[in-house]
């Protein structure tokens, strides 16, 4: 049985203090979980800060983006090795709204993946259509390509340490969520995908998370269905009780 995730991207919010603050009032409103991974994605500035918080803790630490180079002169971009000695151990990958503003590519995003891994970061990949693509009824023909280039040339022995979230764009903060049929028929959707272009070992033991609007309300019923793990939280995951609800809510479908 795949382990459920309830990961935190706290986007461009929150200074150090701020931060250190959250983290702290997470940690102290979270019960002790062994049956739920958690994870809180801060911005650069503060990762090492909410380490110092956490680091005791059964929660973990992942960044919101990197560069796919060890070190060199890319100003203003933040290597792997240096997320590691932050303490992190996750990475956001791909994003939608580093695809939209970053004019990120699958090409990048495959290059990042492979960085992470090298260095033992455990990357969350996020692919995920538009409102106009699901209009179109193009939505799986655009995950297909978002997984055929994030994951070209990637060895079966290490998909095992990738965790992927589809998140539809139409739903990122907008206060709409996937239906549970329709989330569900994506994330069945990506499963076969993973059968069909890596093994059915890789596709049962991947977890695949759901994002976009998630709220207490609405995580057990999302993870009521067979394919979708857990979740990666936007706003929400800026306050402390709303997260750890989501949390025990996700705690109590298992």
């Amino acid at each position: 049985m795949r382990k459920p995730m309830i990961a935190g991207n706290w986007k461009m919010h929150k200074i150090i203090s701020e931060s250190v603050a959250l983290s702290e009032k997470i940690k102290n409103t979270l019960e002790k979980n062994v049956h739920v991974d958690v994870v809180v994605c801060p911005v650069f500035t503060a990762l090492n800060s909410v380490y110092s918080v956490l680091e005791d803790t059964d929660i973990g630490l992942g960044a919101q983006n990197l560069y796919w180079e060890k070190e060199g002169a890319f100003t203003g971009e933040i290597s792997p090795i240096m997320l590691k000695d932050s303490g992190c151990e996750y990475v956001i990958i791909g994003h939608s709204e580093r695809r939209k503003y970053f004019s990120e590519t699958d090409e990048m995003v495959n290059k990042k993946i492979k960085a992470a891994l090298e260095i033992g970061l455990t990357p969350i990949v996020c692919v995920g259509e538009t409102l106009e693509e699901r209009e179109a009824a193009k939505e799986t023909a655009v995950i297909n390509a978002q997984l055929e280039g994030a994951f070209n040339n990637i060895d079966i022995n290490d998909m095992g340490n990738v965790i992927i979230a589809y998140e539809p764009v139409w739903a990122i903060g907008t206060g709409k969520t996937a239906t549970p049929q329709q989330a569900q028929q994506i994330h069945q959707f990506i499963r076969q995908w993973l059968t069909d272009n890596k093994d059915n070992e890789v596709s049962a033991a991947i977890r695949i998370l759901y994002g976009g609007s998630v709220k207490p309300e609405n995580i057990k019923e999302l993870m009521d269905n067979e394919d979708i793990d857990g979740a990666l939280v936007g706003g929400a995951s800026l306050k402390a009780e709303t997260f750890a609800q989501i949390v025990k809510n996700a705690k109590e479908v298992i």
